[in-house]
């Protein structure tokens, strides 16, 4: 009986998705819950803080571990690298509270809905479930699976004949009831977060628990006006991080808050219709969209009439989508899978707006709930800002572990404290506070602050560029990209496509082409009636709006759509829209087209077909347009031309988009409700009517920018949904492909019958140099392929068919292929997300560029995704530029180098001055004294804080340079610049310690100050006369002390300077005019403290007065310092040869997955594969099988 409960510990919650959790079970126990509370009182609530930061803690303190089943406490865990903890309570819903009919407490089902997780949650007869609630969404506890499910859409389990049944008429009154109370409300609410909350979550940081540590230490030591700075400044800092985080809070949560008070017209079984707040919805209800323009309050699907929404909020493009009606058909199959990747077209988004409905002849447009509140689309875009992946922990894990290595030096100084003031028979307090002070002068606790200042200013610059962010930690990680991957239509290319041509096929020949523009219209046939009548434009505001193609299309005819037909849908017959040809159109014997299903494109099918007729004729008509390849497979055979791929190569080997068309007279009967035609069914046995040839031209910018990648050696990838041959080209034109080299491209089947999967690879034909032996390709010289291997000339090509299959049969080759892959074309949206991940597996850091709207998955999956886009934010990704073209992506590679970089150098800086204070301190110590208040003060504040503000102000450096800053804090060159620089200052401050010991006038107990004009040596004093002197002064008066303060301030303005490198990520130091000044400001303060023979400054000071010619020493041992340390710095640490010289004498080579795979391939003369064909092991077919790719597509 024991393995039980460890069995059911632990599950996995929302499995193979993105916000994967494991979940363990805990009770409480009593006695345990006393120790605690003891430990809590007796700690001072010390061990309440630690368990606030390590929730797994107190889980493990408080609890036993169970099966899930009797958990009254969860601990959940992320399946990611980071692994963080939550720890969650296990809550009741009671349902005995509704007043339900008495048959519920009998066995049958609660709700009507057989397969709701409802009916498997709920305990009878107490009629109670239990429930957490994780992220916004609420689980509940499946007695049948012993999991948690989520609760708040409809199972995808059901068929489209099963919602159109289950739910069309809508839910009972009763069953509402129970949804409501189970799923909760239909709203996404934020809350705008109290002050007090956001306070207490900022103070509790351990950074500034620390720091409160540090403060009150200071504060007993009487260091008041430097704590009072810090205090002020922390509550400046804590302030305006307070703030910010407040002010996104509120315009989140504006952001979201007008959806949810949507009023909604609900049907309910047996009770008719009535208007209700839309926070009120449940799944399964069925509600009415009745022709006015609204936002949709939740996730549906349309089960009647259609409708046109505008998806922007969620794409990024406000193009008008058409959304269709769920067939009622009879298939056994989940309504997803029926539909496969195009089940989006019947489905309505919330956040969406409905632009227009158009209702069928059984009444107005009706659709069924699917998902409510945080489970919506628009939900889950807001739960990703509300809980943001977390990124570049590393940076930040490395300023810990540089935090941990500084407190184990100051452990160290406090051991060696401890020793020298109980030898001198110090009391305990004084040794105690002694000893504290040094091991916090060693670790100053701003670093993890001091990070996010060049992320702060990246992120202003950034935003003066229209480039704007709502993830400013990836700023640091897009100056590590080395990878960037391009969607082409609308990033590359300009965004509309211009119509060039269309060529018609008549007999299964292809006719004389129809070029545009052109001084004679189109003359009248098929041709003309598809590209009028096959497309998805509406008038909204008189205005035609739709897809640019459509539009293009469209126009090119001179037919005009009339909207007065689309103007009286509110009658409900005619929901029909209606082309007509226009004045210049040629003459045509039909009086219009009205067109009255249609079947819409998707990105997975690519192709969209229309269901038309003739106005006064019977006749139906199907026309299709969409890729050539799908398009000529549902035409029959004899009605397609024999030279059809070779006329369609041409064009796109010159980089044309071709689209092509069909037709087919649909022989249906008379009054035959079109909109139940099933698609399958009526896409097939067409006639091929000819080729559209579209022009889409590239963006001026595209070129140089592409130019100036390849020279930083940034690798760029074109990631598409167009033609393979059409990506070619543009990728040649572009500069992507350079003109020496050859394209190979790799076509790999599906296994069919007994043949296992194919893998071919064959040179594309406009490479001019292919009768060369494809195995010298990458025969390049050792010394070129160290720096990177993009000098090779060879580039792969594929389409999105041959990856899926590359991806289940052939993984073994994919990083192979990947490493030279350079046009990946015909790619559906979940490829191109997988894409990027398998490019992440390789250890490149991956940029996204695209528009948007089919990107989406793929822009949230890379380091640092671009959405070109009109809108500030795009939820869609991390970053969006308002400007459209690919400029923004060296423009944010650049600012994120000199983040990264400026972040670097803060770190080092601080490192510098926390142990240039240790290393005075500790001199100082060995005679039981200390620098003085103000002393401390001006290397804290006017020094230290001004320069940590300012140092990251440098702006990026313009030209690119061709290698990457180091990513690493702990990387042999910064640490060796550390450890060095430290060096030279222990050795310079112990010089000035001793050698000040050894002056004819120095004397160990001096108390006078004054420097009597003429008289330059200090008459000693007997030492008596000093013993009446107050106790403040013997530990903070003496040569030494006014020796080493001059030593170790001017050295922190050495360092800062030293450390502020310009070029090759920043702009030289003295453009940053701030950071200048400011620095020079310092120097003259600390050479007038030195130098004037003020008494009141030296009073002030605590410093006594030396012969000038010793203070001219102190300056020339700074001199000295400042020379080596900055010959160090740039002549040795900053050498890239000398560094790539130590990497080659040690035989050092990269780790990154990438180099490794391109040495192997640079050695393996049987790479590239060209003119073969490879087949996949029957045994080893499904060996592998990416676990983690996911992709809705079918094809």
């Amino acid at each position: 009986m024991e393995e039980k409960p460890w069995k059911d510990h632990c599950v996995l919650l929302n499995k193979d998705e993105e916000n994967e959790l494991e979940i363990f079970g805990y009770k409480t126990q009593g006695w345990r819950r006393g120790l605690c509370t003891a430990g809590y009182i007796l700690s001072c609530g010390a061990l309440l803080l630690l368990f606030y930061w390590k929730p797994e803690w107190d889980v493990w303190a408080n609890c036993i571990r169970c099966s899930l089943e009797e958990a009254d406490i969860v601990l959940l865990r992320t399946t990611d690298e980071f692994q963080r903890y939550t720890r969650k309570k296990v809550t009741w819903i009671d349902l005995s509270t509704l007043a339900l009919p008495v048959s519920s407490n009998s066995d049958g089902p609660l709700v009507a809905d057989k397969d709701s997780v409802i009916n498997r949650a709920v305990m009878k007869p107490q009629l109670k479930m239990r429930c957490i609630q994780v992220q916004k969404i609420r689980y509940i506890w499946d007695f049948s699976v012993k999991e948690f499910k989520k609760v708040g859409s409809l199972e995808d389990s059901n068929t489209c004949h099963s919602i159109h049944h289950k739910f069309g008429a809508g839910l009972t009154r009763e069953e509402q009831k129970i949804r409501q109370l189970v799923c909760g409300p239909n709203a996404i609410e934020v809350e705008i977060r109290p002050i007090w909350k956001l306070l207490f979550k900022e103070i509790l940081n351990p950074f500034y628990v620390f720091q409160a540590f540090t403060l009150t230490l200071w504060l007993s030591q009487g260091y008041t006006e430097y704590s009072v700075a810090i205090i002020i400044l922390s509550i400046i800092s804590v302030g305006l991080t307070v703030y910010d985080l407040r002010q996104q809070s509120i315009k989140l949560h504006d952001l979201v808050e007008e959806h949810n008070k949507v009023q909604v017209t609900v049907c309910m079984k047996s009770e008719g219709c009535k208007e209700l707040e839309s926070c009120y919805l449940v799944p399964g209800d069925m509600f009415l969209l009745d022709g006015k323009k609204f936002s949709l309050p939740c996730d549906a699907v349309l089960i009647d009439g259609s409708c046109i929404v505008n998806e922007g909020m969620l794409t990024g493009e406000s193009i008008p989508v058409t959304k269709t009606p769920l067939p009622l058909a009879e298939s056994l199959m989940p309504w997803k899978t029926h539909s496969m990747e195009d089940y989006r077209r019947h489905v309505l988004f919330c956040g969406t707006e409905v632009i227009q409905t158009k209702p069928t002849g059984r009444g107005p447009a009706r659709a069924v709930v699917l998902q409510t509140g945080f489970n919506t689309a628009k939900g889950d875009l807001v739960r990703s800002i509300l809980y943001p992946k977390p990124v570049n922990v590393k940076l930040y894990r490395d300023a810990f572990k540089f935090i941990v290595g500084l407190s184990v030096i100051g452990v160290f100084g406090l051991i060696y404290t401890v020793c020298v003031f109980v030898s001198h028979k110090k009391p305990l307090a004084d040794v105690v506070a002694m000893a504290l002070l040094l091991l916090t002068v060693a670790v100053p606790p701003a670093i993890p602050a001091a990070l996010t200042t060049g992320t702060v200013y990246a992120q202003r610059r950034l935003k003066k560029k229209k480039i704007f962010c709502i993830s400013p930690q990836r700023i640091n990680i897009c100056g590590q990209i080395n990878l960037v991957c391009f969607d082409k239509t609308g990033t590359l290319t300009e965004d509309g496509l211009d119509l060039w041509g269309v060529i018609p096929s008549e007999g299964s020949r292809f006719q004389t082409i129809h070029k545009f523009p052109s001084s004679t219209p189109l003359p009248w046939g098929p041709v003309c009636g598809a590209m009028a009548s096959c497309h998805s434009l509406v008038v909204l505001d008189n205005k035609i709006q739709g897809d640019p193609l459509d539009l293009k299309m469209f126009e090119g005819t001179h037919w005009e759509i009339d909207d007065s037909s689309t103007a009286q849908d509110g009658a409900g017959a005619l929901d029909t829209c209606v082309v007509r040809p226009g004045p210049k159109a040629s003459s045509a014997p039909v009086e219009g087209i009205a067109i009255l299903h249609q079947f819409p494109f998707s990105s997975g099918l690519q192709r969209m077909s229309v269901v038309s007729q003739k106005i006064g004729e019977e006749q139906y008509d199907l026309y299709m347009k969409g890729a050539p390849e799908i398009v000529s497979s549902f035409c029959r055979q004899e009605t397609v031309p024999a030279n059809f791929l070779k006329e369609l190569k041409m064009y796109t080997s010159q980089g044309f988009r071709v689209i092509a068309l069909a037709h087919k007279v649909l022989n249906l009967g008379k009054d035959v409700d079109v909109s139940n035609l099933e698609r399958e069914e009526a896409e097939s046995g067409l006639a091929f009517l000819g080729l559209l040839v579209m022009e889409n031209r590239l963006k001026q910018e595209t070129k140089p920018v592409l130019g100036e990648l390849a020279a930083a050696r940034i690798r760029s990838v074109m990631v598409t949904g167009d033609n393979l041959q059409t990506a070619v080209t543009v990728a040649r034109d572009a500069g992507m492909i350079h003109a020496g080299s050859k394209v190979i491209l790799v076509e790999a089947n599906e296994p069919e019958g007994s043949a296992p999967a194919s893998i071919a690879w064959r040179l594309a034909e406009d490479s001019k140099a292919s009768t060369a032996a494809p195995c010298e390709v990458c025969a390049n010289t050792e010394g070129k392929i160290t720096l990177e291997g993009e000098t090779c000339n060879y580039h792969f090509a594929m389409n999105g068919k041959s990856y899926q299959v590359i991806i289940k049969h052939f993984y073994n080759l994919l990083p192979k292929i990947l490493v030279n892959a350079t046009v990946f074309a015909r790619m559906s949206p979940g490829q191109k997300s997988s894409l990027v991940e398998e490019f992440q597996k390789l250890n490149y850091y991956v940029g996204m560029c695209g528009d948007g709207a089919n990107d989406c998955g793929a822009l949230k999956m890379a380091h640092a995704g671009i959405s070109l886009s009109e809108q500030e934010a795009s939820v869609a990704s991390p970053f969006t530029s308002q400007i459209p073209n690919i400029q923004c992506v060296p423009e944010l590679i650049r600012e994120g180098r000199a983040a990264l970089v400026a972040s670097f150098a803060v770190v080092k800086y601080l490192t510098l001055y926390g142990l240039i204070q240790f290393v005075g301190t500790a001199l100082l110590f060995w005679q039981l004294q200390i620098f003085g208040n103000h002393q401390y003060l001006i290397q804290d504040i006017i020094i230290t804080l001004l320069v940590c503000l300012t140092m990251s102000l440098t702006e990026a450096y313009p030209k690119l340079a061709p290698y990457r800053p180091p990513s690493q804090l702990i990387s042999p060159p910064l640490l060796l610049s550390i450890t060095l620089n430290v060096c030279f200052t222990i050795i310079m401050q112990t010089c000035g310690f001793l050698l000040v010991k050894q002056q004819p006038w120095y004397v160990v107990l001096a108390s006078q100050r004054h420097c009597s004009p003429g008289n330059q040596t200090v008459s000693p004093t007997s030492p008596g006369g000093n013993s009446t002197s107050s106790g403040a002064q013997s530990t903070v008066l003496s040569y030494e002390d006014t020796t080493l303060w001059p030593l170790s301030s001017i050295n922190c303005i050495i360092v800062a300077f030293v450390f502020s490198k310009g070029k090759p990520f920043r702009k030289p130091i003295y453009t940053n005019h701030v950071f200048s000044v400011l620095l020079a400001l310092q120097l003259a303060i600390c050479l007038f403290l030195l130098f004037a023979d003020i008494d009141a400054v030296y009073s002030g000071m605590q410093f006594l007065c030396t012969p000038v010619i010793w203070r001219v020493y102190i300056l020339l041992m700074l001199l000295v310092t400042f020379c080596v340390s900055f010959f160090t710095e740039d002549v040795i640490l900053q050498n890239k040869h000398l560094w790539m010289l130590i990497k080659a004498w040690f035989g050092y080579q990269s780790s990154s997955q990438y180099r490794k795979w391109q040495r192997m391939l640079q050695r393996d003369p049987s790479w590239p594969p060209v003119s073969a064909k490879d087949f996949a092991v029957k045994s080893t077919d499904e060996i592998y099988i990416n676990p983690t790719y996911k992709c809705s597509d079918e094809d």
